[in-house]
Parts: C-alpha cells; structure tokens; sequence
C-alpha cells in the first residue's frame, strides 16, 4: 500500500483543523465531525488548544483512501508557534496549504510558501471557506497565481482542454507532449506535482463538507510514494511527554526499519540507547506495535538523548532553522523555588522546542527565555503550571540582538595553572549576513594531534558564544582553529574548555565589533489617504519601502522593512488612525547593522572585562604557581607565534618580491631562486630525458583525453593553469561578486582571462573544483579559446593543477596562477613555474592597458 506523510499548513483561523476534521471524517476514521467553536475536535487534543480554539503541538493521525494510507500532520496556524510548524515540514512528502476564500494570501501564508520552497516539499492547495458570501473563485485564482506562482492550477477539471493548456504551460516536458498528443498523462501530472512544477489547486468548505471528497480524490490519485533506502535512517522532529511523564520521541522511518529493542544512536551523540516501544498515534490514542518501515511515522519510549533536527542512521541532522525567535522573556518565579530546581525543570521544555533557549543571566539574576511573541508567552506559562506545578510570571519582552565583527583577526587563548596546559589559536573572519557560525580547523596534525582539534571543536560547538558590546550572542562569522598546544603530561579535556572559550573572547575584544537587530518584513495596507501619515512613521522608525501601491479596492499598499524594535507594536498605532481600515501584516526578515547601536550599548550597560562567565584574560604559569593575564597583554606572552601574522608576512614578502619584478624575465628568474631552495631541501629536480619525438597536449587540458601530436623541435607554447576559486576570493573586484552571486563571478573572470589569452597567445586553461558536488563528473568546455575545466567529485583544482603539471611540465613552459603556498612547492616540485594570485592580477592589467593602447592607436 502507498505511504504518504501528508501535512497541513495555513494561516490562523483558515479552517485547517476543520479540514482535517473532514478528511477522517470522509475516510471513515472518525464517526462525526468534530468543531473547533465546539471544543470537540479529534486533532485538538491539549486543553489550551480548545480554550483558545488555535493548534498549538503538530497532531498525527492515520487515514486511508482509495489504496492509499495517509499519514496527517497538523501544523499549528498561529505564527508564535510557527518554529513547531517548521519542525515538522522536515518529514512530509507533501503538503496541504490551506487558504480563506474570503481573506486570501496574507502574511504568514507567503512565510509558509517559503518554507516549503525551502524544504522542497510538493504541495497541493485548497482554498476554504468558498461558501461565505463575497468570495470569488476566479479572484482567488488570480491571486494565486500572481504570488504563488502560475504553477497554480484548478484541478476541478482535469479533463478538459482548457485544463490540459494551461498544465502544459506550466512545464517545457509537458509542453512538448500536449504539442504532439494533444493531452497529458496522469503520470506526467503526478511527476510535474513531485517535482513542484504544478500545485494542483482546489475549492470548497470543509465546515460544510463541500469539495473535500474530490479533494481527497486529488490527493490518492496525485500523490507518489518516494523510493526509500535499504539502510535505517530516520529524522527526528518532535519531543513530547505523554499523561504518564514519559518522553516520546517522534520520528520518520526514511529507510529500512525499525524493530522493539534496537540500538540507537545519533552523529551528535555517540550514547547508544535501547527503543522500548514502537507507538503509532492517531489522535489522543496509540497502537504499539513491533517494528515499522520506511514512510512510518511512530514516537519511541526510551530514547531519551534524540532532539527535534536530529537525524539517525543514515540521515543528516537538519540545517539551521529559518524561523527564530526575535524576544526574550525574564521569568519571575516563586520565592519558595529555588532559581537552579526551576531552571532545571524548564530545560526539560527546551528538548520540546530547541528555540526556547531557557538560560540562567547572572547579571539581572533571572532565567531568560526566548519567544516568538506573547500568545506563547501565555501558553507555556500555563503549560509550566500544569506540568511543574508552580506559576510563573513574565516580563515585558526584549529585543533579542546578535553580534558580529567587521574585519579579521586572531583570538589566542592560554590555561596554565599548576598541572594544567592549553593554548589555542582561532582566526575568526566575518561572514555575510544569515550565515550563522561556522568552525573548522586548519591546523597542521604536526603542531596538534586530530584528537585535541576535535575536542577544540567540540568546545566551540558546545556553548552560546556571547559578544563583547551587550552580552548578545555572536553570529555570521567563520571561527577557524589555526594553532594549539598540548602538553603530553598535565594537558588534560577541560584545560581546552578554559582555552578555546577565552581565545574567543580574546579575539572579540581585538576585533571591530557590530551590533545587529532583527528586522520584520511588513505589508501595510491602509485608506489612500492615510498614506502621507504611514511613510511619515516608517521613516520615523529607521525602516526602508518600496513605492505605494494602490490596491483594485482603492486602498493604498506599502511593503518594506523596518526594525522589529520600531515596528513591533505599530499594529495598534494603525488600527487607531484608519479607524480600523487598516490591517499591518509583519513577518521575519533576518538580521541587520543596529540602527541606534550607541543607546543599546549603553542602556544594557555590560562590561565584557567583568563577565566572570566569560573571561576574555587568560591564565599562565610563573614559578609553580598561575596567574592571570589581560586579554590585551596575552599576545606578548603566549607561546605559539601569530598564525594571522605569519600569513600576512608571507603574502607581504610573495607580493614585495613580485611586484619588484619588472619583466616576465624576472619573474622566471625568482622561480629559478625557489626552485634552487626547494632543490636544496628536498633534491634535484628529476626531469626525463624526452625521446627523440616527443607529444604535446594541444586540445583538451585533460590529460587521459588529450588530443597529441608528434613533433621533433621543443614546442615553445606557453601553457598558464589558472585555479579559478582561488583567484576570484584574492582579487577584490570578483570577490566582492562572488558575495552576491558565484556563477557571475565565475563569467567575469572568465571574460577577463579570454581578453588576456588572446594577447599572450597563450593556452590558457581555467579549473574550477567541484570536488563536493555529489555525482559530479569532470567536464571541459572551450570559451573563447580557453579551456575550463569542472573537476569530478573528490577532486580539488590542486588535485587537478598537479597532475596536469606532472604530465605537460616535462615538455612544456608551464606557469601555474595560486596564492596556495603548499600548492606552489607542490608545483615547484612537478617542474612548473608559478605566479601568485595577486601579481597575475597586475599582469592581467597590464595586458589590458596595452590592449587599449593598440585600439586607441588604431583609431
């Protein structure tokens, strides 16, 4: 039987749950239809969910259909609790978007379409709530179309002509067949569905049960069920606790199976853990059973170190989430409770929602928490009486900020009290905006073992790294371990701890530092004539828009980005000057540069040098005894040379040496001096005799499939390998691109060496590595008389420029283009000739100046 985990989406209160109601009604699952105004729906299972007639928990519930067994999950509607929704999205094979007939596309609808254009999930649309008066199908239709995607098509006929046209159009596949069958197959359709070139596209009232049974009808005879692996794997999406307290961990079987009593474990976490029970929910009821298979979704009893994004067996932990939480919330708790017994039963809660990052602030003295707005606010303070069995109590919500840094520095960090060693060296460089935190290591196994680097990492993974102007956490910035130092007896794990942690703050305190702020998206719509009075506002509150638009309806639309601090209340500012006409519709846009960053900084008043959470001095070692010093100080002391400094001075030195270079002549001659030293340390330079007709590579720089020739003379042709990555981050011009958009980076550097090597006349070849593109094969292409080369999976362009230089070098002049110093001794080693990054880009010009001066001359 076909398997499908179907999920709901849709704006608050456009009758999603009353839908679902109806699709297990219509099946046969549920004996009555169920009401959110009566409090008896079959999904709607916590007590402040039908208080408040919202869905708060994503709910599972079992149908089947004309062959097929459905899996339902419904998502919570309300954008406080949107974070759940996106949870879930990472487990189904398709969706459901439900939107009102009478209110259209709002706000958070587009947020969810983004959502599933993020996670790739087919969707299918039904357009509730067609039997109140004043809605219009064809408008609806329109609108659709207009902001979804002309993907959108009414799939209430699928049989007639006008059906097959505008299916067709949608899709070039479809398009050519329609052209010569004058109509579509099924399976066309169901595989433009899957791969999210169609949103078949429906109408009715799921209150009234209207257009829901040929919605259903759509949904069996549309919907495919994805291949799946042999191997385990499955995602975890939710954590819950039953009535009884104990933990359910709720998962998708994405490969294989799963049986009672196997063993369990995640990337993140080595713990191994026993399943002790397999249970299939629907509803408020379970049915335990001893194994699944892949498409199942289950909660399992006994796995208890699972978190929602977590992948197992064969399957990768999620990425960072799109939706965060932009407030945090103090909590004032009862004076009977101790501050650590409550935190610790709230960060049970934390494993529920990963987002609430519940933190103990020892500066105000109170756990903090981070939500999305004040209906969760409300919600979990209920839910910690229920479940803990003490109230709690809420302050006014605070901007959440973050914060990065401007330019590139070296953060060191040394722990050397008696019996006790670390140091460690991180470079951290800004990254563009939304790109989180990102750590790797570049240090050499011969300075520090693999098993202290992965230690290190694991410490700079482990903690919330705070900012040196607010105490915020960091973010959009690239930490890279460069240097460390162990000792082989008194070097133990938390002597690393103490070190990483105080090379960051060391490093922050070194650096120009940036106060971000989280910036909404909003869409105002108000009467024309209150325009004036809008633009005044959101220029007042330091916010950007596009030009107004008026609306059919005559009321005028303005859409742009403002501050979450500026903007965040200005609802009830609209509703009171239109006289409630007007309607503010704000969603998440990510972070920004503050735009009172001097008054934040100075009302949060915090002083990185006395966070004793957060040391940014360091410790060393004098006379059996430690002793602290300053984080300004410590690069005086530390025993490690500069890692930042010894690559600034070698590229000073490569570009000094380079630049002093007047001729291509001098150039040779200062390869000729590296090749000397090179041949000193490692010996000659072994070069095989060429017999006495030789082969030259005179098409494709691909050696295994080189087009060759014989000759007698030595071929004088100049070959130039150019590492084309490594050029485009070292000149300023293609870097700053490459920032914005790779592939025009990537033209523009190619259009720059097509000028070049048709006035060199030399045989340019330009490699680009793909080496992490899965399934990647090598591919050469000709551009204006330069080779281009895409290398294979698990091929560098070093690899690829090694090779090459081994086999062409022995015959040929060879220069290769890297600012890779291992690379250039490698290259140095293979016969060839290089160049630097920096010293071909004046090359380059120079080659252009002259260019011009021929075309100006011949003019």
């Amino acid at each position: 039987m076909k398997r499908i985990v179907l999920g709901l989406l849709a704006h608050v209160d456009a009758g999603k749950t009353t839908l679902s109601e109806a699709l297990l009604y219509n099946s046969g699952s549920i004996r009555r239809l169920g009401r959110v105004d009566h409090r008896d729906s079959f999904l709607d299972t916590y007590s402040e969910e039908r208080e408040r007639g919202i869905t708060i928990f994503s709910k599972q519930a079992v149908f089947e259909y004309e062959g097929a067994s459905f899996t339902l999950l419904d998502t919570p509607g309300h954008v406080d609790f949107s974070a759940e929704t996106e949870r879930t999205l990472s487990v189904l094979d398709y969706a459901v978007l439900i939107i009102s007939g009478s209110d259209g596309i709002q706000s958070h609808t587009m947020t969810l379409w983004e959502l599933l254009s993020k996670y790739r999930i087919p969707c299918f649309i039904f357009v509730n709530k067609m039997d109140l008066a004043g809605t219009d199908k064809e408008f609806v239709l329109r609108q659709l179309q207009g902001k979804l995607g002309e993907g959108c098509i009414d799939f209430s006929d699928t049989g007639s002509g006008d059906f097959f046209e505008t299916a067709a159009a949608a899709d070039e596949e479809l398009l050519d067949e329609y052209c010569s069958a004058n109509t579509l197959k099924n399976d066309s359709l169901v595989r433009a569905v899957q791969q999210r070139k169609i949103f078949p596209c429906m109408f009715g009232s799921a209150l009234k049960n209207e257009g829901v049974v040929p919605f259903m009808r759509l949904l069996s005879g549309f919907s495919v069920m994805p291949d799946h692996g042999s191997d385990f794997g499955a995602k975890v999406f939710k954590i819950a606790e039953d009535k009884q307290g104990q933990r359910l961990t709720f998962i998708k079987v994405t490969g294989g199976s799963l049986g009672v009593r196997n063993i369990l474990s995640s990337e993140k976490n080595t713990e191994q853990e026993k399943v002790q029970q397999i249970r299939i929910y629907s509803g408020e009821k379970f049915t335990s059973v001893d194994s699944v298979c892949a498409g199942t979704v289950c909660a399992l009893t006994g796995i208890r170190f699972a978190l929602p994004g977590d992948g197992l067996g064969t399957e990768e932990s999620n990425s960072l989430p799109m939706l965060v939480p932009v407030m945090t919330y103090s909590l004032d708790i009862p004076e009977d409770i101790h501050p650590n017994t409550a935190l610790t039963k709230l960060r049970s809660l934390e494993d529920e929602d990963p987002q609430l990052h519940i933190s103990w602030n020892e500066r105000c003295g109170k756990i903090q928490i981070s939500l999305m707005g004040e209906v969760q606010a409300e919600v979990l303070k209920n839910m910690i009486s229920e479940r803990f069995g003490f109230s709690v109590r809420f302050s006014s919500g605070s901007i959440i900020y973050k914060e990065t840094i401007a330019d590139t520095v070296e953060g060191v960090g040394h722990f050397e009290p008696l019996r006790h060693y670390a140091e460690v060296h991180l470079v951290m460089r800004p990254l563009k905006r939304g790109s989180g935190l990102v750590f790797r290591s570049e240090c050499s196994e011969d300075l520090l073992s693999r098993n202290w680097q992965r230690l290190i990492l694991t410490h700079l993974y482990e903690k919330t790294h705070v900012g040196v102007l607010t105490g915020s956490p960091i973010t959009d910035m690239e930490i890279i371990l460069t240097a460390g130092k162990a000792h082989l007896k008194h070097t133990e794990g938390g002597d690393f701890r103490q070190a990483v942690y105080r090379a960051v703050r060391q490093g922050l305190m070194c650096a120009k530092n940036i106060l971000l702020e989280p910036y909404y998206e909003f869409r105002l719509e108000i009467p024309s004539e209150n325009i004036g009075r809008a633009i005044t506002d959101i220029q007042r509150m330091n916010g950007s828009f596009d030009d107004p638009v008026t609306l059919p309806s005559g009321t005028a639309l303005l859409t742009g980005q403002a501050p979450v601090s500026e903007i965040g209340s200005y609802a009830s500012e609209v509703i009171q000057y239109t006289h409630g006409k007007g309607r503010l519709s704000l969603r998440f846009s990510g972070y920004r540069e503050c735009h009172d960053a001097d008054r934040v900084i100075s009302v949060t008043g915090y002083d990185p040098e006395r966070d004793t959470e957060n040391p940014c001095d360091s410790v060393f070692c004098s006379h059996g005894a430690g002793y602290v010093v300053k984080w300004d100080e410590v690069k005086k002391k530390m025993h490690l040379n500069s890692t930042l400094k010894e690559q600034a001075a070698a590229v000073r030195t490569s570009s000094e040496s380079l630049f002093s270079c007047s001729s291509q002549k001098d150039f040779f001659a200062l390869d000729k001096e590296l090749i000397h030293i090179f041949e000193s340390t490692y010996g000659p330079i072994k070069r095989k005799k060429a017999p006495p007709e030789r082969e030259i590579i005179t098409a494709s720089p691909e050696p295994d499939k080189a087009v060759k020739k014989n000759y007698s003379d030595r071929d004088d042709t100049e070959y130039v390998l150019v590492d084309g990555y490594n050029v485009i981050f070292s000149w300023d011009n293609l870097k700053k691109i490459a920032e914005d958009n790779i592939d025009a980076a990537r033209a523009a550097l190619t259009n720059t060496l097509c000028n070049y090597q048709g006035f060199k006349k030399c045989t340019l070849i330009l490699v680009f590595d793909a080496y992490k593109v899965k399934g990647q094969k090598e591919e050469i292409e000709n551009v204006s008389g330069i080779s281009i080369v895409y290398t294979k999976e698990a091929e560098t362009a070093d690899m690829y420029i090694e090779k090459v230089t081994h086999r062409i070098a022995r015959r040929h002049r060879v220069r290769v283009v890297t600012s890779d110093r291992l690379e250039q001794l490698i290259i140095l080693g293979n016969g060839a000739l290089r160049i630097s990054s920096s010293s071909f880009l004046d090359e380059v010009r120079r080659a252009e100046e002259e260019i011009r001066a021929i075309i100006n001359n011949g003019t």
